[in-house]
């Protein structure tokens, strides 16, 4: 079996299909005319209204905060520490350990995290992100998701715009994703120890 092992270019991977959501999700953003001086005259240009806030997962979600960040590039920033923790009997639960939040209160949420396997670690995330003021709108950005994750998403946040770039059938015993891509946070970054 051949494992990816270039992080650079799995990084800049998961960057470009954030890039093309971003693009897609500023589509349906309202925007306001603005007039823009340019050296030769005045231009009238649709800009956005507001600007979103940028959430991501740590570490995994970092590639993919910088590929929305190409396009929201004055957006205000979120970042959570969800991680897995493992149980001796193989089950896991999702720890949130901190959280760094500027005011969302009637705000547009754009949430990254590569992998949308269980959907546990996003659920907690946004959990923690409505306890911080009343979102307006809430996207949610994958480079993969498992068919499992996605409903278990839509049950609990019904009102979350999911988007990825592509879905996988499976989950395996421990909750990843079959084929899936392996850990994104290892891919990007580098192998971690596991508590």
């Amino acid at each position: 079996m051949e494992v990816q092992n270039d992080r650079l270019r799995f990084r800049r991977n998961l960057e470009r299909i954030a890039e093309v959501i971003g693009y897609e999700i500023s589509k349906g953003m309202e925007t306001e005319e603005k007039d823009i001086t340019t050296p030769m005259g005045v231009a009238t240009c649709r800009l956005l209204k507001v600007q979103p806030v940028l959430a991501t997962i740590l570490r995994a979600g970092l590639a993919m905060h910088n590929g929305l960040l190409s396009y929201f590039d004055r957006a205000d920033n979120a970042f959570l520490s969800a991680y897995r923790k493992h149980n001796n009997d193989g089950s896991f639960e999702i720890l949130l350990e901190y959280m760094s939040c500027p005011a969302i209160d009637g705000r547009v949420v754009i949430l990254s995290d590569p992998m949308l396997a269980t959907g546990a670690s996003l659920i907690k995330a946004i959990q923690y992100l409505k306890k911080a003021g009343k979102i307006e709108k809430l996207h949610v950005v994958c480079a993969l998701a498992a068919k499992k994750g996605i409903e278990a998403l839509q049950k609990t946040e019904p009102d979350a715009i999911i988007w990825c770039g592509d879905i996988d059938e499976e989950l395996s015993p421990k909750g990843y994703i079959i084929p899936g891509l392996g850990d994104a946070g290892d891919l990007a970054y580098g192998s971690k120890m596991q508590k």
